[in-house]
């Protein structure tokens, strides 16, 4: 899950296509800063601590945790989209069926959580339904969970990412034949599932370490805060993150955010924030 904070905020001034597509840029800039990605990785790493694995608890833990913590940072740097501004104002929230991005890029702790890829998949499904309840919405959030999954129990090497490669292309039809090189000089902002979680796993699966991977994944451009959240979040389970990495990242965060973080990290029995 802090991988995922991590890579929003390094990518963050970068959305939109407002990077060269090069991977020698300056890490934290000073433009850097949490986007709704964080607010909505949080909320939704809040609401499956609330409800312990309790299904019949999720959706409105889901639903009450997201409008709480996108409503606390309603700020034009959230970059929230049109319709989950809709969403987070309704009386009485329904999915819309969306297939965006947003159900991969709030998805993390759900890798972290459980012990078996068939949990971590369904709960995956669970945490994007809410909102994001149609098949391209779920299969994302299912797919970016899983690599997270394989990425925390099978490591790093070249074997351990040739059959996470295997099994996403397989499980989910996603096409990870193409090098970054392929992607890179035609892609462009796009905001769905179908057209950034294949293009996120593949920056981690070329990468060599934690930044390597958020450095590969920014040098493509297009919706940089999500596919850095996104990418993050599988590096984190491969590779860790570098302590100063981190206490760099938790400068942007407010107490309350931070807290999230730090009830996280007892959960799975990590160490305290670095600061």
């Amino acid at each position: 899950m802090i991988g995922a904070i991590v890579g929003d905020i390094v990518g963050s001034p970068f959305e939109f296509d407002r990077g060269n597509k090069t991977s020698e840029f300056e890490l934290f800039s000073p433009e850097a800063d949490f986007t709704d990605d964080t607010l909505m990785t949080l909320a939704v790493g809040r609401a499956l601590m609330d409800v312990a694995g309790d299904e019949s608890l999720a959706d409105e833990a889901l639903v009450r945790r997201m409008r709480e913590f996108a409503n606390r940072y309603d700020l034009p740097k959230g970059g929230f989209g049109g319709r989950f501004r809709v969403w987070l104002r309704s009386p009485d929230p329904h999915p819309y069926g969306s297939y965006g991005n947003g159900s991969a890029m709030r998805v993390s702790s759900v890798g972290w959580l459980f012990d078996t890829l068939e949990e971590t998949e369904h709960w995956a499904e669970i945490s994007a339904r809410v909102t994001h309840n149609h098949p391209e919405g779920i299969k994302g959030a299912q797919a970016t969970a899983a690599a997270i999954f394989l990425a925390r129990t099978q490591g790093a090497s070249e074997a351990a990412k040739a059959g996470l490669k295997a099994y996403i292309q397989q499980r989910f039809d996603y096409d990870l034949t193409r090098t970054l090189d392929d992607i890179r000089p035609s892609y462009r902002h796009v905001e769905s599932c179908q057209q950034s979680v294949p293009e996120a796993i593949t920056a981690y699966l070329e990468s060599s370490d934690f930044e390597n991977a958020l450095r590969l994944v920014i040098s493509l451009g297009g919706d940089t805060d999500t596919t850095g959240a996104i990418t993050g979040s599988i590096a984190e389970a491969a590779y860790g993150i570098p302590a100063s990495i981190q206490t760099e990242a938790f400068k942007r965060l407010p107490d309350d955010l931070l807290g999230v973080v730090a009830s996280f990290n007892a959960k799975l029995g990590r160490p305290a924030i670095p600061r």
